[in-house]
């Protein structure tokens, strides 16, 4: 499985709106997301369409608008959003669970191509389907509050109320795992074996 630009914008728009509902902006200009990630407007405005029609987002119009997350983070499994837009996660038809697709091998049941294209099909899905937005906000903000770093959403461009205005970074958590539960897991507290 190859993530294709749109895939990866899409997850890239997802997780800084996911940032800036954290640091109190309640909408993101399109031009902010395509700015800060150096993405195509033009592009970028196609994919977060499909992101509304999915319901993973919601925007406003006018001089203000721009858009937001229409569900939490934490309800928005990256594996859905990655299936939404690149299809299924098999790497080959016979392996897939919801594009299922016969192959020219004479005894499916005992291939061996097969059966290791199933364990490939099942690791991705598994690691997809394991975190959602708010694991991959979490990871980002934490790495940047570990640098020092100031998230360009942390200013609006017209005040919110009740919002901070500044983004002060904190120290992270100190997180001990082992290098087989996944970079992630050793960022993400709930993630605990």
């Amino acid at each position: 499985m190859k993530l294709s630009k749109r895939g990866e914008y899409a997850l890239r728009a997802l997780i800084n709106l996911g940032i800036a509902a954290e640091v109190g902006r309640s909408l993101v200009q399109i031009s902010e997301l395509a700015d800060h990630e150096r993405m195509p407007v033009k592009f970028l405005e196609q994919i977060m369409k499909d992101l509304k029609a999915a319901g993973y987002v919601s925007s406003e119009r006018g001089k203000y608008g721009g858009y937001r997350l229409a569900l939490p983070a934490a309800k928005i499994p990256i594996g859905e959003v990655v299936r939404l837009l690149e299809g299924p996660l098999a790497p080959i038809g016979c392996v897939s669970q919801t594009a299922y697709v016969k192959c020219s091998c004479p005894d499916e049941a005992h291939c061996g191509l097969r059966m290791i294209m199933l364990d490939v099909r099942n690791a991705i899905a598994g690691i997809l389907d394991r975190y959602t937005v708010a694991d991959l906000v979490s990871v980002t903000l934490r790495k940047m509050r570990a640098s020092g770093v100031v998230h360009p959403f942390a200013e609006s461009p017209t005040p919110q109320p009740g919002a901070s205005r500044h983004y002060r970074p904190r120290p992270p958590a100190t997180i001990n795992r082992t290098p087989a539960e996944g970079i992630l897991s050793s960022l993400i507290p709930e993630y605990t074996i």
